[in-house]
């Protein structure tokens, strides 16, 4: 394994940390929270002049035929700077795989992804359901297709978004479809999440979906959403790194300034200690989260490998997150201070797709099973 950026690679993260900087300065956020839309239109436009949504769609499509590691890269930047962009639902959850499975029909939307006109998004998650890959979300056959019954909840940018992917459990397994929320029987309601980025819930009440709305082959549906859920916990790892980087480097300057006892308080050892245990916990996240990238570049199924980047993503958030906040003190709890906002996109990654607690249980069930060996003879 070679984690060393390529020049390619280096170029697509500074440009995206410039026009982050550029866009999302704390003055910025602090007015956009205030407004309430939680989106910010003008830097998705400015990431489309730059090219930089085709990352993950092929250059056939209009984009730059990059993968997953450039997605990484770009998602840790958008954590740096929390910039209100649907980054994650589209390119990851949503273009990624109708590059990987779509029709030529379903693929056609691609360009527009990439130009940025179009949304997409993926309805995972379910209330009182912990595993994504198994939804509770019931497709019936319905002379030649299917009619879709249930509920999807916390959709990112799910009122936003032109199509969205949507796993359910049909006779003989999962299928997953490519579906327009405006569509009969489909019902979109606005949720926020913890940090006020977009969010919706989604009922299907017996919507009508055919054969050309099928992501993939009707037997492939298994694969497929678990292939979707790897990249979107990948990602969210990636993104949790952006955050609780940035959230580690504003705690270690204002400790560092803050005088308290006429001394600073980053003098403090109980401080420091604090502090380094959140740089491991970073770093930790951060070797994750590449580990679990290069293995999906490389084709290597590995469930363990993402769930292990997913579960320090959500603990180490968690950690870090809360030592932010703790060590900023009074201040902290100023919501016209920015530590806040940190906090609270990380506690938001911390839960989706599944937080420590889920994570770990997977990766005992794993061990348990003996299928954490898949790197066997493969060279490092």
């Amino acid at each position: 394994m070679d984690f060393a950026l390529s020049d390619d690679q280096k170029s697509l993260r500074d440009l995206a940390a410039r026009i982050f900087a550029d866009h999302c300065t704390d003055e910025s956020l602090r007015a956009l929270a205030k407004s309430g839309t939680g989106d910010d239109p003008a830097l998705w436009r400015a990431l489309a002049e730059a090219g930089l949504l085709g990352i993950g769609i092929p250059e056939a499509h209009g984009g730059l035929g990059f993968g997953m590691a450039e997605l990484g890269l770009l998602l840790e930047e958008q954590g740096r700077r929390l910039a209100p962009v649907p980054i994650f639902a589209t390119l990851v959850m949503g273009a990624l795989p109708v590059a990987a499975f779509g029709s030529a029909a379903q693929q056609a939307i691609l360009p527009r992804v990439a130009a940025g006109e179009a949304i997409l998004t993926a309805a995972l998650e379910e209330a009182g359901n912990p595993d994504p890959i198994r939804p509770m979300l019931r497709a019936r056959q319905s002379g030649d297709g299917w009619v879709l019954d249930g509920v999807k909840t916390a959709v990112p940018y799910g009122a936003q978004a032109e199509r969205i992917i949507v796993p359910a459990m049909g006779e003989a397994g999962v299928l997953v479809f490519l579906v327009d929320p405006r569509g009969a029987g489909v019902a979109v309601a606005d949720q926020q999440g913890t940090d006020g980025a977009p969010q919706a819930e989604i009922r299907f009440d017996a919507a009508p979906v055919g054969a050309a709305d099928l992501l993939g082959k009707a037997g492939d549906g298994d694969a497929i959403a678990r292939w979707i859920v790897d990249r979107a916990r990948a990602g969210l790892a990636h993104l949790q790194v952006g955050i609780c980087a940035e959230a580690l480097r504003r705690t270690a300057a204002y400790s560092s300034e803050r005088i308290q006892f006429d001394r600073p308080l980053g003098s403090m050892q109980a401080v420091q200690h604090r502090v380094a245990d959140g740089f491991i916990d970073v770093e930790a996240m951060r070797s994750t989260a590449m580990r679990a990238t290069w293995l999906l570049g490389e084709g290597i199924t590995s469930p363990a490998e993402i769930e292990t980047a997913k579960y320090w993503a959500a603990i180490g958030g968690h950690r870090v997150a809360h030592s932010a906040q703790h060590l900023h003190g009074g201040i902290g709890a100023d919501t016209d201070y920015p530590i806040h906002r940190y906090f609270l996109a990380a506690k938001r990654v911390e839960v989706a797709l599944g937080g420590a607690q889920p994570m770990l249980a997977a990766i005992g069930r794993a061990i348990a099973a003996g299928e954490t060996q898949l790197l066997s003879g493969v060279e490092a």
